[in-house]
């Protein structure tokens, strides 16, 4: 069995625990999860990428089950790693495992380093969506999450002017790609 799933369940572990945990344990807890959360996922990405090239057709498919059903219609929560998206996986997990390394650093001392980390998880989580993502519902979720975190991120000194406004005109040039993406 693939195990697909693992691959978006570490960033989002991450986020949960960040996100609710984090203030109350600290940076060091912070510095743990963050880090080893996407690094978990690029391990298993490493191991997709491997399982895919062996598979029938280089291609690995999950279902983990049917979120919306009418009649004929169903929708289901699946994932499917190709080529092209197992590559994407490397670089997701792989590049945003530096990022959250450098951030460590980076963010050394601020008031609000759970919340960066936990945003920076949850990022990661839409990004892996967005690729895995098996149906246009599932990945346009998955773009939806992306726009939102890059809305927190570069909000994230939301009390100084310049990164308030800054992350105004990301939420609008996000919608404007909404339509791009629904058109």
């Amino acid at each position: 069995m693939s195990q697909i799933w693992l691959v978006p369940a570490f960033p989002l572990l991450g986020f949960v625990l960040n996100g609710f945990l984090g203030k109350r344990f600290g940076t060091r807890f912070v510095t743990f999860v963050g880090p080893l959360a996407v690094g978990m996922a690029f391990a298993q990405s490493l191991v997709l990428f491997f399982q895919m090239l062996e598979a029938e057709g280089n291609v690995l498919n999950e279902h983990l089950y049917t979120w919306i059903s009418s009649g004929n219609f169903e929708v289901g929560i699946n994932f499917t790693v190709d080529q092209l998206s197992g590559l994407y996986l490397l670089i997701i997990t792989g590049v945003g495992f530096l990022i959250h390394v450098y951030s460590v650093g980076y963010m050394k001392g601020e008031s609000g380093y759970y919340r960066f980390f936990a945003y920076l998880n949850l990022f990661v989580f839409f990004m892996l969506l967005l690729v895995l993502g098996d149906s246009f519902l599932l990945m346009f979720v998955g773009w939806e999450g992306v726009g939102l975190c890059s809305y927190l991120l570069i909000g994230y000194y939301f009390e100084k002017d310049s990164a308030a406004e800054a992350a105004k005109k990301a939420f609008l040039f996000n919608r404007v790609g909404d339509f791009g993406v629904l058109s």
